[in-house]
Formats: structure tokens, C-alpha cells, sequence
């Protein structure tokens, strides 16, 4: 079974377009066209989890590594700038709290974590108080200072906003002064929405309103060149080397979010393995070839008993080699994938104008096209 599922994580079609993200990310830093931007894009995504909010988990779990990448492609004066998501759900009978809200993830650039937990969100009925959560997110979270960056909450559901005892209204004003955009998304009928006070809630902070119908199923387009990109995925997760107390166990989690991908649908894998080989996707706290990359002398700090057996008994000279030679075919490896999901993109634009389709009424649509909208307000770019 294990096989099984790795060897479908990588089928049908990316649903963006790619031609941003595939670069091959970790270049020698010197080199490279591309390097990080003192820049940062703050997503924090507060999820409704009580019983009615199934279809909306799926899409979440359908949509993730879109997001990531839409955000990914993203330039501020042509550099890249760093992506941290955060999470709470709210709502959740389970929660343990009077306001019923519960904080998922601290700010992270940590993207197999990201998966992990919204993977493990479950709904139970509940009470839904928009403002308390809000609040929470505001007070509790690192926002950045800088008014260059970009900060987003994004908070989903389908009961009315001004439920609990927290007043929405003042925790909007909050979120202003701090420069946070709340962007609200309905689960229901647009003028439903509005009646509920939710585009209220956005207004006051100059974010977006949407309706989706959360219980819509993700519609996804397989292509002739899914076998491929699962190949090149299995392949570069054997460049991933440990270095530490925490590489076993990440190692471990990064196929463990593979497979979930593949358990939602091929081309979620597909996604996925595109956010591999960007420069959100970096594995420096465990993985022995990106720290190299962020700094070569860590080669020279190294305890030798969290090495890969193939490693322990190795010089640090003998080391070096090897990791060179890790670099070399992960960069292959990347390239690859690159090529291979710029056909695929082409195949599924391709495809939609044949079907002539529209864009897809969800969660992921409508957090994609406000973040585009609200960086380029900010001054940064999406590249064509």
C-alpha cells in the first residue's frame, strides 16, 4: 500500500500558472537570478471547524499547495519574499476554550508543517465567534512591522459574524491600525453573506468579501505526463540528507504530506511537488544540503551520530563530496520538474479552453485572487 500511494502523488494537472516558480531554486547563492527579498507575505487562515464544515476542510486540503504557489510567484522589486502561514480553527465543540478558538500554527515557513495540520483539523459542532478569533490572531500572533509587507487573515464560514461576545467591529479597527487585511469568505449564498455582516468585516479593513459554496468538489485534469513528474518526486526526496535529532522525523513527514496529497488527488500531489522545488520550500533545520547551501561550515559542526550510515564513518572532506554530488542531483531533479509542469500548464490551458471553463467557485480561487490583488497594491509583482 505504501508504494502504492507513493507512486500516485504526482497525477493530474496543475490548475496555475508556473512559469515564476520553476526555476530550480537553491542555485549556488551567488549565482543565482533569483534570492530572497527582506519582504514577507503573512497568510494567516482561520477555519471554521464546526460539523456543517467538511466540504470546506476538502477544498482546503485541495487547495493548499496552490496557494503556496500563487503566493510564491509573487516579486517584490524582482526578488522573492519569504511566505509564513499561520492557522486557527474556531467553533469546534472539542475546543476547550469559552470562545471555542484555537491556535493551529504560529507563523511558519515550515511548508510540510503547514500540510500536517490542516490535514489533522476535524470538525464537531460548535459555536462560531468570528471576532473572537480575529482577536486572537491580532494579539497572539508575530505581525510584522514593516507596511511593505503583506499581512492577510483570511477567516472562512457560514454563521453570522457578529456571534460571541467579542465585537468584530473594534477587532477590525485593530487589524487596520496594525495594517492586517481581513478578507472574509462566506460558505453560502453571496446576499446571505452580506445580511450575516460578513463583507462588514472585510470592508473595515479595506480586505476582500467572497461566497464559495464550500460543499463544491475540486474538479482536476489529468495529463499525459503524470508518470513523470511522480517519478522525479520520489526521486528527489532520496537527495534529502539528515544532519540532526529532527531529520529522521522529518524526513518522515515529508513523505507522510506526500502521500496525503496523493490521497486527496493526483494533481494536489502535482502541486506539491511544484512548491518542492521552490525557495519557500527549504529545509535547512534538517536537511544537510540546504544548510550547506545557507552556509557551508556547518559541514564542520556536524555529530556524526545523526548522520545517514553512509555518512557516519565519513571525513568532513569525504562529506563535502557527497554533498556536492546530493546538490547536483537534486538540481537535476528540479530541472525536470520544471520542464516537465511548463508542458503540463500548457496542457491544461489547453484543455480549459476546449471545455471553455470558468474558474472554480472556492476556497482556493477566492484566496488566490486576493492575495494577487492586494500584493500588487503593496508593489509587489507577479511576473508573466
Amino acid at each position: 500500500m505504501k508504494s502504492f500511494l507513493l507512486c500516485t502523488l504526482l497525477g493530474s494537472a496543475l490548475c496555475t500558472p508556473i512559469i515564476d516558480q520553476v526555476q530550480p531554486v537553491h542555485q549556488n547563492k551567488t549565482s543565482s537570478n533569483e534570492v530572497k527579498s527582506k519582504r514577507k507575505i503573512q497568510l494567516v487562515i482561520l477555519f471554521d471547524t464546526s460539523s456543517s464544515m467538511d466540504g470546506l476542510l476538502n477544498q482546503a486540503k485541495s487547495r493548499l499547495w496552490e496557494i503556496v504557489n500563487e503566493s510564491g510567484a509573487l516579486r517584490y522589486h524582482g526578488d522573492i519574499p519569504s511566505l509564513e502561514i499561520a492557522m486557527y480553527d474556531y467553533g469546534n465543540s472539542g475546543i476547550q476554550n469559552s470562545l471555542f478558538v484555537r491556535k493551529q500554527l504560529e507563523f511558519t515557513s515550515d511548508l510540510d508543517v503547514v500540510s500536517q495540520k490542516l490535514f489533522a483539523l476535524k470538525t464537531n459542532g460548535g459555536n462560531e465567534y468570528c471576532g473572537a478569533v480575529i482577536s486572537d490572531a491580532l494579539n497572539k500572533l508575530q505581525w510584522s512591522a514593516d507596511a511593505r509587507d503583506l499581512k492577510m487573515i483570511y477567516i472562512a464560514g457560514n454563521e453570522p459574524f457578529n456571534q460571541g461576545p467579542v465585537n468584530y467591529q473594534e477587532v477590525c479597527a485593530i487589524a487596520k491600525k496594525k495594517e492586517v487585511l481581513v478578507n472574509t469568505i462566506y460558505c453560502g449564498d453571496h446576499l446571505q453573506g452580506i445580511r450575516e455582516l460578513w463583507k462588514d468585516g472585510a470592508t473595515g479593513t479595506k480586505g476582500d468579501y467572497f461566497n464559495i459554496d464550500a460543499n463544491r468538489e475540486v474538479v482536476f485534469i489529468p495529463t499525459p505526463y503524470d508518470d513523470q513528474i511522480n517519478d522525479c518526486s520520489m526521486r528527489i526526496n532520496q537527495t534529502y540528507v539528515q544532519y540532526n535529532s529532527m531529520g529522521m522525523g522529518r524526513m518522515q513527514l515529508q513523505e507522510s504530506q506526500d502521500v496525503n496529497a496523493g490521497r486527496i488527488n493526483s494533481s494536489v500531489a502535482a502541486k506539491r511537488a511544484k512548491a518542492k522545488i521552490s525557495m519557500n520550500y527549504n529545509n535547512s533545520q534538517w536537511d544537510l544540503i540546504d544548510a550547506y547551501l545557507a552556509d557551508s561550515t556547518v559541514i564542520n559542526e556536524l555529530d556524526h551520530k545523526y548522520l545517514p550510515e553512509v555518512l557516519k564513518e565519513k571525513t568532513d572532506k569525504e562529506i563535502h563530496l557527497y554533498v556536492k554530488l546530493k546538490l547536483k542531483e537534486r538540481k537535476e531533479i528540479q530541472n525536470e520538474i520544471a520542464e516537465l509542469t511548463l508542458k503540463r500548464e500548457a496542457f491544461i490551458q489547453k484543455k480549459k479552453k476546449e471545455m471553455n471553463s470558468n474558474e472554480e467557485d472556492d476556497l482556493g480561487t477566492a484566496i488566490n485572487n486576493s492575495i494577487l490583488n492586494k500584493a500588487i497594491s503593496l508593489g509587489f509583482d507577479k511576473p508573466e
